[in-house]
């Protein structure tokens, strides 16, 4: 079907950042490059108005080329270009999108299908191959530099204009579904990393976002809070009481402890000063290890414990 400039003109206003006129006029390479850079950062969306007459012209059949076997096509600056900032584009995108995959593998590979994508543009294209190889080994070469990433790229691009060649003229192309189908997969394979990062990334945002009017309910009560204790810290308003022996669970510790002070001492719970001071005398005399030779360890023991407990009994007294 004959392809009318006027649609092409229509397709390239409502959505030429999307690459609609290139899809319309079947150069689906130069459609899925504007559609991963949005129409050549902008600008190339504008370039594409001077250009539309000529691809409407070839689309039709109406403009053929010559004979082409053998030759190389012209050396175009504003491709290499193309295919350097491309290239870099689609490495930074790959850092970004693909953290967890090692650099040296996913940053080569995004930069050098870059760089074919550019080369693969109108009539032309190059040996992927070649492009690729080129920018696995600029990559081991500039890994961890400044620039890195510029110099794989331009690595690559400068192979990809050493092997530049045209496109077999005349081939068929597949069916419209067919073309969207493999344009929207490649769509796909570019923004899912992206996007799974950002999901992520939104996420973290999305947990401060409801961690907010809690720090702030908090941050409005200080003062309150901050009264409060003032109050009770000067007596002015009731509270839990400061307790001088600690907490429950140490002031009975202390009673247990009493309690078994008073067992080791032989005497009842709540003796007077000087039964424990009597109980204490007698039994060190008993005890004592000079007396107990023959069973000195047991008596080491005993004698041990009638001090730890005679302090224990008499020492708040003193």
């Amino acid at each position: 079907m004959a392809k009318r400039l006027l649609v092409a003109y229509g397709l390239w206003a409502l959505g030429g950042p999307l690459g609609l006129h290139h899809v319309y006029l079947g150069r689906d390479s130069h459609a899925l490059l504007w559609m991963l850079t949005l129409g050549g950062f902008g600008a190339g969306w504008l370039w594409d108005f001077w250009h539309l007459p000529g691809w409407v012209a070839t689309a039709n059949r109406v403009r053929v080329p010559g004979d082409r076997a053998g030759t190389v096509p012209a050396l175009s600056p504003l491709r290499l270009v193309g295919q350097v900032i491309v290239g870099m584009y689609f490495g930074l995108v790959a850092a970004l999108g693909l953290p967890w995959v090692p650099a040296l593998l996913a940053q080569p590979l995004a930069v050098g299908l870059g760089v074919q994508l550019v080369s693969s543009v109108g009539d032309q294209t190059a040996e992927a191959p070649s492009i690729l190889a080129t920018a696995f080994l600029a990559s081991l070469l500039f890994q961890g530099r400044v620039l890195g990433v510029l110099l794989v790229s331009l690595a690559a691009s400068v192979a990809a204009q050493r092997h530049r060649r045209y496109k077999p003229y005349g081939t068929p192309q597949p069916r419209l579904a067919a073309r969207l189908y493999h344009l929207g997969l490649a769509c796909l394979a570019f923004a899912a990393p992206l996007a799974c990062r950002g999901l992520c990334g939104a996420a973290g945002v999305l947990g401060t976002l409801l961690a907010l009017p809690r720090a702030a309910t908090e941050l409005l009560l200080l003062p309150l809070h901050t009264g409060r204790l003032l109050a009770e810290t000067l007596g002015f308003a009731g509270g839990t009481p400061p307790r001088e022996h600690g907490t429950g669970s140490e002031v009975s510790g202390w009673g247990q402890r009493q309690h078994r002070a008073y067992e080791v001492l032989g005497l009842p719970a709540g003796s007077s000063t000087e039964d424990v001071h009597r109980s204490y005398r007698e039994l060190v005399k008993v005890w004592h290890p000079d007396h107990n030779r023959h069973r000195a360890k047991e008596a080491e023991q005993r004698f041990i414990e009638l001090q730890e407990a005679y302090e224990e009994l008499a020492g708040p007294r003193r």
